[in-house]
């Protein structure tokens, strides 16, 4: 009996070591493929990744340069998340027209609307350069140095790496620094809204329900990409045509179940799975706890207005959202490398590490750099707590601070590179501000700023604080600031930006809230940024050895993957419920009942659309049920991060089985530390993705642009 419970324990050990990683496609070949194999999955590495052969990377773009999606058909259908195409249906809605609200659907390509702006990015061929960007580095005796000639040779290589007239280069690096993988990609540049629900159903549950399980939301949208007549990319024009893809996607309805294989591509943004413990520490102990007060704060004051009024509601929404969606991350974050007892793990890593280099006899090269990370971290906390607070509360959070800190930068601009240079970068700035200034609304704007500039004052290291700062009284420089600055319309800043550079200048200088923000970032600038910046380069370079070593000493049969850094990846694992606590456990899949039992009529996140109720009281669900129940979301064990919105969820086959759109909170830890007892990626099941755009929304003509497997004992039934 010990010996079948000592099998068991081996064999779940083993499953569990072969999930978990962001590798790199064109890096399959051996370990991973058969990982893949071992858990399922009946694809090559030469079928997910190929250069002379369609593939599946050639259906998975990055869009709009924070999230994934993939093409589902052979005219360019995009899909990708509702919340990645959420500025695109509220840039096209209005009070009379609200897409957000209702939802939209071309019926007809002629009905597609544009987005100006949007990139779809597909990658052609990934090389690895390591050796070329290296050349003449390791010799030079500063890290700056060294830093300086990596770009010099960056840019070389970017501008004589053979490619095509319409395609780019881009070169990343890997593993810290030690591995430089360049990138031919081809970015599409006409880019039309085709279909979106009501947020009612893409955005259900909100906030509420945002990073957890179980989830209900059909977080989906569908864009579709042109191109010129030869199939390039092509800035928006009327003769343009559907872009014909390599690959697209056949969606499968045949269901999932629990244990099944997963694989997610797409492009997460990044991860810090190498940190080391002090590091860690830092971040669960002073950085998230300080990120998290600040954005509760104005979260709270910008909630009270949009539940109020409509049009504030519609202008907020994005900011809203996105301001949420990391506050509630980092929460959930902080939660999870606590209840994984992360730092010990990082500690216990870290004490076989040394354990390695002592016995590779490499003390000279690699033993000192724990210690010198120990000092390091101890050295840059009170920098790195005053950088976030700047960051989170004039760069972000604060509209008028985040506004007066972009013409300080243009100030900036005329200091350093002259009155041709700022004319240049003014002439943008107020272009740009048109927008800005569109979503924006000062009395909203004016409570987030008493409320931000006070907790500034008090909590924000005071050593590096400016004198119109330590003493503000929070109410009466915001009554005075709003009343009087300029900076709270988009006429005002206009007038601020009406003239040569001299006057321009002059007039800034004397507006009261861009000398509050001058004085802000003066004071960062002259006491935060320099030291910040010095010791984190060390911290860079000690990262960077720490890796190269971790890869020198570790087994060939190691799996180490390099962090995420927004280029194309493949993750897989499989379908899993999981246990968040003590006599808690969660199934896998989430069902439309649980829509209706979350509801609540008139609720901002929990109501639901009439119609929607009335083909769950008929059953009306085609043939996309499983056992008269219409399933919603599912959960695997796959490792995702941001960047990974919008991803294809695929089977054993290459099929689209669903759409990555989140993570279990708890989960959240896994940009830090993966566990696959824990970490859970959070998926939208394809059946019901085809449901809204068939039953709910009646878009025949994009359901017959697809190629769907269904249930044998379905098949042919629509």
């Amino acid at each position: 009996m010990k010996l079948v419970r000592l099998l068991v324990i081996l064999f779940i050990s083993q499953i569990n070591a072969q999930q978990g990683g962001m590798w790199v496609p064109s890096l399959l070949k051996g370990m991973n493929e058969n990982e893949i194999k071992t858990l399922g999955g009946k694809l090559s590495a030469d079928q997910i990744y190929s250069i002379n052969n369609s593939s599946l990377k050639d259906a998975v773009p990055q869009f709009n340069g924070g999230c994934t999606a993939e093409v589902i058909s052979s005219k360019g259908l995009l899909l990708t998340n509702h919340h990645c195409g959420y500025d695109n249906i509220q840039n096209h809605s209005t009070v009379e027209h609200d897409y957000l609200a209702d939802g939209f659907w071309a019926y007809k390509m002629e009905e597609e609307l544009p987005n100006p702006g949007v990139i779809v990015t597909f990658v052609v061929k990934i090389d690895d350069v390591t050796t070329k960007i290296f050349d003449g580095v390791t010799s030079l005796p500063t890290e700056a140095d060294k830093q300086k000639k990596i770009q010099e040779n960056i840019a070389t290589i970017t501008k004589s790496y053979p490619k095509e007239t319409w395609q780019d280069i881009l070169v990343r690096s890997f593993y810290d620094g030690n591995q430089y993988l360049l990138f031919v990609v081809e970015n599409f540049k006409d880019i039309r809204l085709v279909g979106a629900p009501p947020s009612s159903i893409g955005k259900f549950g909100s906030d509420t329900d945002n990073w957890v399980w179980p989830r209900h939301t059909g977080d989906f949208s569908l864009f579709r990409v042109y191109a010129d007549k030869n199939n390039r990319p092509a800035e928006y024009s009327k003769d343009n045509v559907p872009y014909t893809p390599k690959h697209f996607f056949p969606i499968s309805a045949k269901g999932i179940k629990e244990g099944d294989f997963t694989m997610v591509m797409g492009y997460p943004g990044k991860t810090q799975e190498y940190l080391p413990s002090n590091a860690v520490e830092q971040i669960v102990n002073d950085l998230n706890p300080a990120k998290i007060e600040v954005r509760d704060i104005a979260l709270k004051v910008q909630d009270g207005f949009m539940r109020k009024d409509q049009a504030i509601k519609i202008q907020y929404a994005s900011k809203y959202a996105s301001i949420a969606n990391y506050w509630k991350k980092w929460i959930g974050e902080t939660k999870g490398l606590k209840k994984s007892n992360a730092v010990q793990f990082k500690q216990n890593f870290e004490k076989d590490f040394l354990l390695k280099v002592e016995k590779a006899g490499k003390q000279a090269e690699y033993g000192n750099v724990l210690n010198e990370f120990k000092q390091n971290y101890a050295a840059i906390k009170e920098y790195a707590i005053a950088r976030d607070y700047f960051t989170e509360i004039v760069m972000r959070n604060t509209e008028l601070l985040a506004f007066g800190y972009r013409l300080y930068q243009l100030e900036q601009v005329y200091t350093t590179k002259g009155e041709q240079a700022f004319n240049d970068r003014k002439n943008n700035l107020v272009k740009g501000f048109e927008s800005l200034y569109g979503d924006y609304n000062a009395t909203v704007d004016e409570k987030v700023f008493e409320k931000l500039i006070a907790i500034y004052a008090k909590k924000s290291p005071q050593q590096f604080l400016p004198e119109s700062i330590k003493n503000i009284d929070a109410i009466a420089a915001t009554t005075s600031i709003y009343k009087n600055s300029k900076l709270t319309s988009y006429q005002g800043i206009k007038e601020l930006l009406n003239g040569d550079a001299s006057s321009v200048l002059a007039k800034l200088n004397q507006d009261a809230g861009y000398q509050l923000v001058k004085s802000m970032a003066d004071a960062y600038n002259k006491n935060v940024a320099p030291k910040y910046d010095e010791l984190n380069l060390k911290n860079i370079a000690l990262q960077r050895t720490y890796m190269k070593a971790i890869m020198e000493l570790s087994p060939k049969s190691a799996r180490i993957f390099p962090d995420a850094n927004s280029t194309l990846r493949v993750t897989y694992g499989k379908v899993k419920g999981y246990k968040p606590s003590d006599a808690v456990e969660y199934m896998p899949v989430t069902y439309l009942d649980g829509v209706m039992e979350k509801y609540v009529p008139g609720d901002y996140e929990f109501d639901v659309p009439q119609k929607l109720i009335d083909l769950y009281n008929t059953k009306d669900f085609g043939p996309y049920a499983e056992n008269g129940k219409m399933p919603v979301a599912f959960i695997a064990t796959n490792h995702t991060t941001g960047g990974n919105s919008g991803s294809p969820a695929l089977d054993a086959n290459g099929n689209l089985i669903g759409l990555n759109f989140d993570r279990v909170w708890e989960g959240t830890m896994s940009d830090i530390y993966y566990s696959p007892e824990i970490c859970r990626n959070i998926m939208v099941d394809a059946r019901y993705v085809l449901f809204i755009i068939d039953k709910f929304a009646g878009a025949k003509n994009l359901i017959n642009e697809l190629k769907i497997i269904y249930p044998t004992n379905k098949k042919g039934k629509k």
